[in-house]
């Protein structure tokens, strides 16, 4: 029985160490999710205004621009999988990773080769696991994001998109990433960002962070612009910033979702630890109660013993 004892009180020692490590991780990570939160709805604001600008701008010149004009036949779609840099946050990477393969799927079944572009430490992983090539990676920020990361991954795969075809160019470009809707909820998306379409943002309802972009209402008129030097190059100008701020966004969403899912597992994760140290202790106490009641056995039958060879 004393084995048994030392046995569960290391146990329920151990536990007790777990169970400070994960509820520490899951108050870091409540908040730090609040500020991803407001990092996101801060940027709606500029996000609202590009739109709009580039909704009027595309309105009103009526140019055929690259980034917008769509390729004769698509042959080769580029995939961004934006994933954690790291683990213990439930089914986040595991969602956005199964939800880019049921894209790249899809996008073979129709005859296109798919080319990948890693977000995170887990997609990096998880290709280089099962030896797939990828085109290129970045980590080290997912759970807080700048707009310089953005910035970086829009114009790689903006320069991709603009080579040719026969040179190894993109047709089309999508972007794999997770909308954050509350703290219960985060969904994996697929978003085409190339070639462009000026497209409202998603709402992500009343109790998430609203990244709804207030375009004009329908009916409603809109300004009327002169182009300096010329519409062309207001569309150089603006069409890439827009690119890259909608992959900011997605980053964005991605980080209150990553930090959201880690604050629920690790929430799980102490609640289970308590669950377990209860069952260890009532283990124990049962243990030691066996031992008692068979310590106090042997004596009442030490005694009895004694009477009788006593008589």
């Amino acid at each position: 029985m004393g084995a048994q004892m030392r046995i569960y009180r290391h146990r329920i020692k151990s536990v007790q160490s777990i169970k400070k490590i994960t509820n520490a991780m899951e108050l870091i990570a409540a908040a730090r999710v609040v500020k991803a939160r407001q990092r996101a709805v801060e940027a709606m604001p500029y996000t609202t205004a590009l739109t709009r600008a580039v909704s009027a701008v595309a309105t009103n010149a009526n140019e055929d621009h690259p980034l917008t004009r769509p390729k004769g036949s698509s042959t080769r779609a580029g995939v961004v999988v934006i994933t954690a840099d790291r683990g213990l946050a439930g089914a986040y990477s595991v969602s956005a990773i199964k939800e880019s393969n049921e894209l790249i799927e899809r996008l073979r079944g129709e005859g296109k080769q798919v080319q990948s572009y890693l977000v995170g430490r887990k997609a990096v992983t998880y290709y280089h696991f099962r030896r797939r090539e990828f085109a290129a990676e970045w980590s080290g920020f997912t759970d807080a994001p700048q707009f310089a990361n953005a910035r970086e991954i829009a114009d790689r795969i903006t320069a991709d998109f603009l080579k040719e075809t026969d040179q190894g160019g993109l047709d089309e470009v999508h972007i794999v990433y997770t909308l954050f809707r509350s703290m219960v909820t985060q969904e994996p998306r697929v978003l085409r960002l190339l070639p462009l379409e000026v497209v409202d943002a998603d709402d992500a309802g009343e109790e998430g962070v609203d990244l709804t972009v207030k375009q004009y209402e329908e009916g409603e008129l809109l300004p009327e612009y002169d182009f300096e030097p010329n519409a062309v190059e207001v569309l150089d100008a603006l069409l890439p910033k827009y690119v890259r701020n909608r992959v900011f966004t997605c980053l964005l969403s991605s980080a209150a979702s990553e930090l959201a899912a880690r604050q629920r597992a690790m929430k799980s994760a102490t609640d289970n630890a308590e669950e377990l140290i209860k069952k260890y202790e009532r283990l124990a106490n049962q243990a030691r109660q066996a031992g008692i009641t068979q310590e106090i056995s042997e004596i009442v039958g030490g005694a009895n013993a004694l009477a009788d060879a006593q008589k």
